[in-house]
């Protein structure tokens, strides 16, 4: 028999440790800039959360400073990215992202699209898909230029092909009817042609205004080959959330089993024990880390830190069915030195209520009361109803 390999172990503790320091929720971020890349990307997916999650991170939480990064120096950037999922990052990263990812997302998408067009058209089919639609974005690009930024509305006024449609599911109790225009401007997004800005009224907003992303951004993002994009990318995932299974970095990053083998073969990681379960982390980042001070956090839907690993048992316990969704969206969450002990929500009145779903003890119980006193008056006047409710979360505003 061959001989067992021994593997050097981390444990759940130093798991803990370094999520606590590196996600700046034992003590705050000094910049929006240094709240996002702690986490590598911030889910945007529901627009609130962007806002939330970096506030959470910092001494001096505000809207505006997060607004001013987004539209005012454009440090950061919403790009549809992993998992065919909208996320906020720094500009580095973002052409990480775009090259490493999106782009794959781009050729499947397409492919997919053309098809439904072929086949699934109302009330007609569209002959020669590919044609058409390659010319549909070419034309919805151009005219986007032409008026410099515009609504998904003022575009299919342009460009009226956007107004297409595809008879979905026909015949099933699901069956729909829908106009092409977010289809195609998702793929001109995923090929890093248009890119959302400010979006239309308050924070909360879905009503993105677009942009030509070489005008929003001079110059565009810099390029990257696909390999080179993809080891990059895989580091400053392992940086903050390693140690980790390779599988956690598969599911996070949207890619097959050969590209994250060769990603990781370029940075050549080392193999560790997380509890009986082989995980890898960077050859530099092998050693313990310092247990940081008792800490509590409020995170909201879809923060980064729940959602940066599929396997969530070692933080998550037996909470799972209580704080996420039946796609594996998590609602509002309450930690205590790197676990997750309950969930929050805010009411219609503005009240923010907790539900504690163990015993945490009479001095963290108070720092979580602290924490949620905080965190209404931060909200003041605002009501932010997460996108993807929850079990626990619904029961807490109903």
């Amino acid at each position: 028999m061959p001989p067992k390999i021994s593997r050097p172990g981390i444990s759940a503790e130093q798991r803990r440790a370094r999520l606590a320091v590196r996600h700046h929720l034992a003590a705050p971020a000094a910049s929006v800039a240094d709240a996002v890349a702690g986490v590598v990307a911030l889910h945007a997916t529901d627009p609130a959360t962007v806002h939330l999650s970096a506030s959470a991170r910092l001494a001096a939480p505000a809207v505006s400073e997060v607004e001013r990064a987004l539209y005012e120096d454009r440090s950061l950037l919403r790009l549809l990215g992993m998992r065919r999922t909208v996320f906020v990052t720094d500009l580095d990263t973002a052409a990480l992202v775009q090259a490493g990812c999106s782009a794959d997302i781009l050729v499947k998408q397409r492919k997919l699209l053309e098809q439904h067009l072929g086949q699934q058209g109302h009330p007609e089919n569209v002959p020669e898909p590919a044609k058409w639609l390659a010319d549909v974005e070419a034309s919805v690009e151009a005219a986007l230029r032409a008026r410099g930024s515009a609504t998904a509305q003022q575009l299919s006024e342009d460009e009226p092909r956007l107004r297409q449609q595809l008879l979905m599911a026909a015949g099933k109790p699901y069956e729909a009817i829908g106009n092409v225009t977010s289809r195609v401007l998702f793929l001109l997004a995923a090929g890093g042609r248009i890119v959302r800005g400010r979006p239309r009224g308050s924070w909360l907003s879905t009503q993105y205004v677009w942009h030509p992303l070489d005008e929003w951004l001079p110059g565009g993002l810099p390029p990257w080959g696909a390999d080179e994009a993809r080891a990059e990318l895989a580091r400053r995932w392992l940086r903050a959330y390693g140690p980790a299974p390779v599988s956690d970095l598969r599911w996070w990053t949207g890619w097959t089993a050969g590209q994250a083998k060769k990603a990781l073969a370029a940075l050549s990681p080392v193999e560790v024990d997380l509890g009986g379960v082989p995980g890898v982390v960077l050859a530099d980042d092998v050693a313990p880390v310092p247990e940081p001070p008792p800490w509590v956090a409020f995170l909201p839907a879809l923060d980064p830190t729940p959602m940066g690993w599929q396997d969530r048992d070692w933080f998550l316990g037996p909470h799972r069915a209580a704080l996420f969704d039946r796609s594996g969206n998590v609602g509002p969450t309450v930690w205590a030195s790197g676990r997750v002990v309950g969930g929050w929500a805010q009411r219609a009145s503005g009240e923010v209520v907790v539900r504690l779903l163990e015993d945490v003890g009479a001095e963290t119980r108070a720092m979580v009361e602290a924490e949620a006193a905080k965190c209404a008056e931060w909200f003041g006047e605002v009501r932010a109803t997460p996108r993807f409710r929850t079990p626990l979360e619904r029961e807490l505003t109903g």
